[in-house]
């Protein structure tokens, strides 16, 4: 998740005022001060920084007296309610014909990552909302583009429609339009042409392209690494077309989260998605609430419990608990449980959705995935007999274990040791928990 900048100067913030007695108007001043240093950290909008820091202010001189709250607890609030202001309150879903095919329209500058999201859109509204998706491929300039988006499209199953015989993006898209009303499609994705800059040319194919279609949503697709410059070419967009709404990619990097605090502020667009990883099923549902509590450092258990319905069997999850617990625990098992882990996506990103969780730094996460992946392909390397039996782990296998798995005897000791330390925290709990541990 990205937004680390911001995220680390309100920690300290909350950290420098935990022991404060009272609001002042002096401490209020110093308060506000290190918050407008935080948003301009972030590259939020000038705009944006006077409104958030005015209503603030105004926050906490009207309530410090009449909360129940101590002044740091009041702080969060007042911070936390302003952020989720900012992103747009509510949760703003897609509109979807009451009948018939339901036309969206992708736009945005070449390099966004716009291909890419109309494919994990596509990917979403099939898996989350049942809908039987189409993709368009109108980008009849850009080499590759159609090639593209027909891989992602066969990646997760969805039928990708396309004339590389023709220019007439026009004409593509009223016979993809047909096509889709003809064989029962509930929506259709028309990934558009992009251009490096905006240019009248591009405007005047997607004002004809929106009036031909007649789209429920017209959504741009902006870089959140862009900053400001994703907000300008948003405003640009929306007032030579007319937006429904803005998707957001890569806001899994190194976003100083500029953009999305500024976005829905100055130009009254909610930012409906999010691309969140590489994968194509990183993408979720932009929820403002939610977004601020990881922007403040509070996790998002919400979308944590999400991320482990979705990607963890859960009778598998009970077995394996119910196994680990009576002492019957192999390698096998141990296995099972890192393929379940690796499920839930990189370790860092999990970190930052656990409320409390000390902020973990590249280097080790980097360490712990190094881990991960030396301790899978070191059981991997061991036969199943080896796997159920560890004890007959005697120093020839060791040594065989060890070259066919590119590592060292030490690093196979190692892995042992993890397994009979998993094992005796296993045996603890057992014996101090009782029959209060069912599963």
């Amino acid at each position: 998740m990205g937004f680390e900048m911001i995220s680390d100067s309100f920690q300290r913030l909350f950290k420098k005022i935990k022991g404060t007695s009272r609001l002042s108007e002096e401490n209020i001043e110093d308060i506000l001060k290190e918050i407008k240093i935080a948003l301009l950290d972030a590259d939020c909008n000038n705009d944006v920084i006077k409104a958030f820091l005015e209503s603030s202010k105004e926050k906490m001189i009207g309530e410090k007296v009449a909360t129940k709250l101590n002044p740091s607890q009041l702080v969060i609030k007042i911070i936390n309610d302003e952020i989720i202001n900012l992103l747009g309150k509510d949760v703003e879903g897609l509109k979807f014909a009451k009948q018939g095919v339901t036309n969206i329209m992708l736009v945005g500058l070449q390099g966004s990552g716009k291909t890419t999201m109309a494919a994990k859109l596509a990917n979403f509204l099939k898996n989350k909302q049942d809908k039987k998706v189409m993709l368009v491929g109108l980008d009849v300039y850009r080499p590759g583009a159609i090639d593209q988006l027909e891989g992602l499209g066969k990646t997760i199953g969805v039928f990708t429609y396309y004339d590389r015989s023709s220019k007439d993006v026009i004409k593509i898209a009223k016979d993809a339009y047909s096509y889709a009303s003809y064989n029962g499609y509930d929506v259709c994705i028309f990934d558009t042409a992009g251009r490096l800059s905006i240019d009248e040319e591009m405007m005047n194919e997607l004002k004809n392209l929106k009036k031909t279609l007649n789209p429920f949503e017209t959504l741009i697709v902006v870089d959140s690494l862009s900053g400001q410059e994703a907000v300008n070419v948003t405003k640009m967009f929306n007032d030579a077309i007319g937006l429904s709404g803005v998707m957001m990619t890569k806001l899994d990097g190194d976003a100083r989260g500029g953009a999305a605090l500024s976005i829905a502020y100055l130009t009254s667009l909610h930012v409906k998605f999010s691309g969140t990883g590489e994968r194509l099923k990183d993408f979720e549902v932009f929820n403002p609430s939610q977004m601020a509590s990881r922007i403040l450092g509070m996790g998002d258990v919400v979308k944590l419990v999400e991320t482990v319905q979705e990607e963890i069997d859960e009778k598998e999850a009970k077995r394996l608990v119910n196994k680990m617990l009576s002492g019957k625990f192999d390698l096998n098992d141990m296995l099972k449980q890192i393929e379940s882990t690796r499920k839930l996506g990189p370790l860092g990103a999990i970190a930052k959705l656990i409320p409390g969780m000390p902020k973990i730094t590249k280097e080790q996460t980097d360490q712990a995935e190094k881990t991960i992946k030396k301790t899978r392909c070191i059981i991997q390397s061991m036969t199943l007999k080896e796997r159920k039996n560890p004890d007959i782990l005697k120093a020839e296998r060791k040594i065989r274990i060890a070259k066919g798995s590119g590592m060292n005897v030490s690093d196979v000791n190692n892995v042992l040791k993890q397994f009979e330390n998993m094992k005796l925290q296993m045996k603890q709990m057992k014996s101090m928990f009782g029959g209060m541990l069912k599963f």
